[in-house]
């Protein structure tokens, strides 16, 4: 249900230089989703009424992420005067005139903050009647962070940054996450009162919190349950650190749901894909996107599925897929490369060093070694013989292969396409099949052999294989003349 009296404002202007990327930074991935994908889920999760997102550093690139993620949310532009109390206040305007209700404030690059935790911040911010609340964190190292400075009674005075800290102030170790909670009245009066008079020449929204008391208004802090939830990401080192640390979370999730993990260390899962009960998951998998594993699937060791779906008892072994569809009782692998298009039937095979594109393979159709499959569709029940290539591109074109049901193919074919081999067909070991093939029909194209006696010894003289031949050659076989 919709919480009329909240809003939730993103702040993701910041231009993140520590990441050292041309991307923004709230758009690197952390499983399978853009940071600000994760605030975003959060901030749909506290069901407010309003979500706004505040952008500046590659504006284009991050709106259109945003909308993708939350259609919903309004994306407003910060302009030049810099500083998360102008993002605030430009975010606050974008509100409806007659919201009175009481705005939450969360960072785009803080991922791992979860939406109980919140719902536990707005619980004692509106319990207290507070003006403003603040969700900090105790932590080992304080750096870079602003600090929360308290009274003798324990009452939150005031925050200050990093850069305009005192000696006295920069040993405290609780520190503001960059979270809060205020009522959008103290906001509406406040933010435009606060100036740029600091290190930064920034509109500091902390500076908010010391003009509330200012004007005798209560203000207070809520520390959140452990650190690493607040931790913002500012360069690759915490974007692995954190990486690993929701990986962690989401494989233990898994295993505690019924899916065995053989090794969680080399196990990566994203946020976005599904598993059912009895799936195993061996060393060095990755499960990427939305990929979908149904019930008692075997996968890996050393596979990657990305946006796949695959069926129950399904085994995919060291294979890289893409947008594939793996059906019941499938076999994949190892060392199997799957592209986008392919789907494999029930109970079908694509084996050892076998590539497929655009490839549809019928149920109990089997493609077992060293081929190529692309823009081709196999029928029921057919096998493809080692080291088939279907040649689908003309150099301008791609074209299509059809083959039928119950086929058995060669070894060491060439379908040059667009070619239909009918049902029940057969085709020699080495055929090159560039016209149809009649169902029931056999195809060949290999010339008769021609052996040449006595060629080794009359042109390689004095090697070991002339020697040889000639040792072994009986007395009517030029071989030996």
């Amino acid at each position: 249900m919709t919480d009329p009296r909240l809003a939730v404002i993103v702040l993701a202007a910041g231009q993140g230089t520590r990441m050292k990327s041309s991307r923004a930074k709230v758009l690197h991935p952390l499983a399978g989703v853009p940071l600000i994908g994760h605030v975003l889920a959060t901030a749909r999760e506290l069901s407010a009424a309003h979500t706004i997102a505040v952008v500046r550093h590659e504006r284009h690139a991050v709106s259109a992420a945003i909308l993708e993620l939350m259609p919903e949310a309004l994306v407003v532009d910060q302009d030049d005067t810099p500083g998360t109390g102008r993002a605030v206040e430009l975010g606050v305007h974008a509100l409806p005139a007659d919201f009175d209700g009481d705005v939450v404030v969360v960072s785009g690059d803080v991922p791992l903050l979860d939406a109980a935790t919140l719902s536990v911040l707005i619980t004692a911010h509106r319990t207290a009647a507070a003006s403003a609340t603040v969700l900090s964190a105790m932590v080992d190292d304080a750096t870079g962070y602003g600090r929360i400075i308290r009274d003798a009674t324990g009452a939150l005075i005031k925050i200050t940054e990093q850069k305009d800290a005192t000696a006295e102030e920069l040993a405290i170790l609780e520190i503001n996450s960059g979270t809060y909670v205020f009522s959008s009245s103290s906001l509406r009066e406040q933010l435009p009162l606060i100036g740029t008079d600091n290190a930064q020449g920034e509109k500091y929204l902390t500076d908010a919190i010391g003009l509330l008391q200012a004007t005798g208004q209560r203000v207070a802090a809520v520390p959140a349950p452990a650190a690493w939830m607040v931790e913002g990401v500012n360069d690759r080192v915490q974007l692995a650190v954190t990486a690993a640390r929701l990986n962690a979370m989401i494989v233990r999730g898994w295993q505690l749901a019924g899916v065995t993990v053989q090794d969680p260390a080399t196990t990566w899962i994203d946020i976005r894909s599904t598993l059912a009960e009895d799936v195993a998951l061996l060393p060095g998998t990755h499960i990427a996107g939305a990929t979908t594993i149904a019930r008692g699937a075997q996968i890996g060791p050393q596979t990657t599925l990305l946006d796949c779906e695959v069926g129950e008892n399904a085994t995919i072994n060291r294979t890289d897929a893409t947008l594939a569809v793996i059906g019941a009782g499938a076999s994949v692998g190892p060392f199997a490369y799957l592209r986008p298009g392919t789907e494999l039937a029930d109970n079908g095979k694509i084996g050892t060093f076998v590539e497929t594109k655009n490839a549809k393979i019928g149920a109990g159709s089997k493609v077992p070694h060293l081929s190529y499959i692309g823009d081709t569709t196999v029928g029921v029940g057919s096998n493809i013989g080692a080291g088939t290539i279907t040649a689908n591109y003309d150099g301008v074109n791609k074209h299509k292969t059809v083959v039928g049901s119950h086929v058995r193919s060669g070894s060491h074919n060439v379908f040059v396409a667009p070619v239909t081999i009918g049902d029940g067909a057969y085709t020699g070991a080495g055929t090159v099949v560039r016209k149809d093939v009649p169902a029931g029909a056999l195809a060949v194209s290999v010339a008769p052999q021609r052996n040449i006696a006595g060629w080794v010894v009359e042109h390689r003289p004095g090697t070991a294989a002339a020697a040889d031949a000639a040792a072994t050659a009986g007395p009517d076989d030029p071989a030996g003349s």
